[in-house]
């Protein structure tokens, strides 16, 4: 999308579609206007996602363009959402009260026809078949409760765009017509077809009103997600607690949480500790523990203990909000395997009319019977409609996207979904992705019949107001092995590349890197193989050292994720090449890539941040189809460049910005759990597909040689689409 400033991007909600042609036509519209840079029609989710430039035009004008058309649109926001809802809830209760209204009136005819075939004759079904009380019971179901399908014709028509209407309004027309001439008109007064147009249209309208109710399972995880915002926050202000409700939380606001409680917005911890719930963010069932400091997000649930928590992101910038909005455009997408039933539906229904029309002429010029050959036709156009093609590929993106949400994988559109499937390579990024990405002591050692703990505090002495990420592992040790106070640290030095200094009691002391001791004239020979050995597995080894004497050495690394070595395993096996990318020296990028199950020719090393793109371009020109995995900023350039960009959900907002695919617990076992949602969604498109066709090519030489009653036509073509929304439902079963 254009970077221009009045370029702007706005969702709006359809109403009036009932096939793919609909949603084909409104798509067609909307290019076509002037300013337009993108516009994307979801017949599933019955929304237009629209680029435009607001300095050309503007959303009220593309809106008018929609009504012209024939169809409705309301801007999809918060402001709106109400309305959308209320419309949605409207439209489900008019398709309820008309099916029952056109059940009610079809009945009598229907049960009336299928006594006299079995032979039973009363003065009840004689009254039922006069054409008179036919007439009085089809006509309201045909031109009051059909009267939708009259009026999106009338629209398709004049757009040259032929729908769904167009067939169940000429169908249902013919078989009426043809009654009524031959009930008051010709004589042949037994040959009635007014249970066949009215019922038609009684089963259309429960197909819509069932996939209607299919249609809102499919985006269930969004109505999840959204019920897990907070209506209400407890504020302190002036030393109380008053409860408010959320909108009024504004940034740099003190919350108070209770146990039980959600979190309101985002935040970080400035009093208390607890356990968070945040499996509606990551998928991970077990709680989180917090305390002062730590971030918290919207939405997530405190177990146990009472905090304060400052507000740093409310609205649509916390967490929740974000992977709503990702999620409600991810299910509005399109796969690029949807290209092919778009070609299909722009041209099948001017093709049935094309077929109804000869079996019409042929039918009656090779049997001279053309009551037979309407009929014929009718049952061509009725059960040609290609709603369930419309409906194969978006119905399944939107579960199949819903799905990776509950397990904290956030897919942004149908096209990063399809691209998971195929992934052949992928590189994972070292830092925070196959490592945890923060250090962590490995090992400590002291001279013989030294204090151990008496050595850890002065080194916690020393490093207690490092910003370094290795000072802070060490005092974090520290911390958890004792508990005791570090003692004064008087004449603090940081000695830029070697180490830190200061005196403790009045003893000099010294902590750092080996050129340290050189530099100071202080013998380590007792730790030197020590050194050697951990420095070759990847480890960053440190002296300490008091007034000339070498008593410790403490080694710190980023540790490798519990995980890591068994998500590379998982993806060998989906045949999958991974490789590592490190900035790490060779030597230390292939110990650790030994860990994990890589070879010497799998690792990337001593690698510059910008030069992560190349490495992705390389395979790229080897024929792959590759995957980049990362969480820092130095990664997103590589994770724009790669055909699928993966950020782990604990990196960046930068990195997730660039990616195509989100992991929120950053878990590299989501990796292959994303590729298998990607080929199971890919497959329910490929049935959905598969069905649809067969459906279409089956049922329209059966109608055509009349081997399909018009009634069976109408059953068939409405639980083809509600078929295939039970499919594509059927993926909230599957495991990932």
């Amino acid at each position: 999308m254009s970077q221009d400033k009045n370029i702007a991007m706005d969702t709006l909600v359809l109403t009036g579609m009932t096939c793919a042609n609909c949603a084909q036509k409104i798509e067609k519209t909307l290019n076509q206007q002037e300013g337009v840079e993108f516009a994307n029609v979801n017949l599933a989710t019955e929304k237009a996602t629209v680029t435009f430039n607001t300095h050309t035009t503007t959303l009220e004008q593309l809106i008018a363009s929609i009504e012209k058309t024939g169809y409705g649109a309301i801007r999809y926001d918060e402001e709106h959402r109400a309305e959308v809802a209320r419309i949605k809830e409207k439209k489900n209760k008019r398709l309820k009260v008309d099916f029952i209204a056109s059940a009610l009136l079809s009945a009598p005819m229907v049960l009336a026809m299928i006594f006299m075939l079995l032979g039973f004759h009363n003065p009840v079904i004689n009254f039922f078949e006069m054409p008179l009380v036919q007439f009085i019971l089809a006509t309201p179901v045909q031109f009051i409760i059909g009267w939708r399908f009259y009026k999106g014709a009338y629209h398709a028509i004049k757009s040259l765009s032929p729908n769904m209407d167009v067939l169940v309004a000429m169908g249902t027309s013919a078989a009426y017509a043809l009654s009524v001439y031959n009930g008051f008109f010709s004589g042949n007064s037994h040959e009635l077809y007014f249970e066949s147009s009215a019922v038609i249209i009684t089963l259309i309208l429960l197909g819509k009103y069932l996939e209607h109710n299919a249609k809102n399972k499919t985006g269930s995880a969004i109505k999840q997600l959204m019920a897990l915002q907070a209506k209400s926050a407890v504020v302190i202000r002036d030393g109380k607690e008053i409860t408010v409700p959320i909108e009024e939380v504004q940034p740099h606001d003190l919350l108070s949480i209770k146990p039980g409680e959600k979190i309101p917005v985002d935040g970080n911890i400035i009093e208390g500790s607890s356990s968070l719930d945040e499996s509606m963010l990551t998928g991970e069932s077990l709680p989180v523990d917090k305390t002062t400091g730590d971030n918290v997000f919207g939405g997530t649930v405190n177990t146990n203990g009472r905090l304060v928590v400052e507000a740093t992101k409310i609205g649509s910038e916390t967490a929740l909000s974000r992977i709503i909005q990702m999620v409600e455009e991810a299910q509005g997408s399109k796969a690029p395997i949807q290209q092919i039933a778009d070609r299909i539906s722009a041209i099948f229904v001017p093709i049935v009319l094309v077929v109804a029309l000869a079996t019409l002429v042929i039918t009656g010029f090779l049997t001279q019977n053309w009551e037979t050959a309407l009929i014929h036709s009718v049952a061509v156009l009725v059960i040609a409609c290609p709603c369930a093609l419309g409906l194969a590929t978006p119905t399944a993106i939107m579960v199949g996207t819903g799905l990776g949400a509950k397990n904290g994988i956030l897919i942004k559109g149908g096209e990063s979904l399809e691209a998971a499937a195929k992934i052949q390579a992928i590189i994972l990024d070292k830092t925070g992705t196959i490592t945890k990405g923060k250090p962590d002591v490995t090992d400590y050692e002291t001279r013989p019949n030294t204090d151990k703990n008496e050595i850890l505090s002065w080194m916690m002495a020393l490093e207690k107001n490092s910003e370094h990420p290795l000072g802070k592992a060490i005092f974090n040790y520290g911390a958890q092995k004792i508990a005791i106070d570090t003692p004064k640290v008087d004449d603090f030095k940081a000695l830029v590349g070697s180490g830190i200094s200061g005196t403790i009691n009045g003893m000099p002391m010294y902590m750092g890197a080996k050129r340290l001791m050189i530099e100071k004239g202080i013998d380590f020979s007792y730790f030197e193989k020590d050194i050697e050995r951990l420095e070759a597995s990847g480890k960053t080894a440190m002296l300490f050292a008091k007034e000339d004497q070498c008593l410790a050495m403490i080694a710190v690394a980023d540790q490798i994720k519990d995980t890591s070595k068994e998500a590379i395993e998982k993806l060998k096996q989906l045949n999958v090449d991974v490789y590592m990318l490190t900035g790490d020296n060779r030597l230390t990028a292939e110990s650790i890539g030994r860990e994990v199950g890589l070879t010497a020719d799998h690792i990337f090393a001593e690698v510059l941040p910008e030069d992560k793109a190349n490495h992705v371009v390389k395979l790229q020109k080897q024929g792959l189809l590759v995957a980049m995995v990362g969480d820092g900023i130095n990664d997103a350039p590589a994770l724009a460049t790669a055909d699928v960009g993966i950020a782990m959900g604990t990196g960046t907002d930068i990195a997730m910005e660039a990616s195509d695919i989100t992991l929120m617990n950053g878990d590299l076992n989501s990796i292959p759990k994303t590729i298998h949602l990607s080929k199971i969604t890919l497959s329910k498109i490929k049935q959905n597909l598969f069905w649809a066709f067969i459906y279409n090519t089956i049922g329209i030489p059966f109608a055509a040689f009349g081997l399909l009653n018009p009634i069976v036509a109408g059953g068939a073509m409405a639980f083809s689409s509600v078929s295939v929304l039970i499919n594509s439902l059927s993926l909230n079963r599957r495991k990932i």
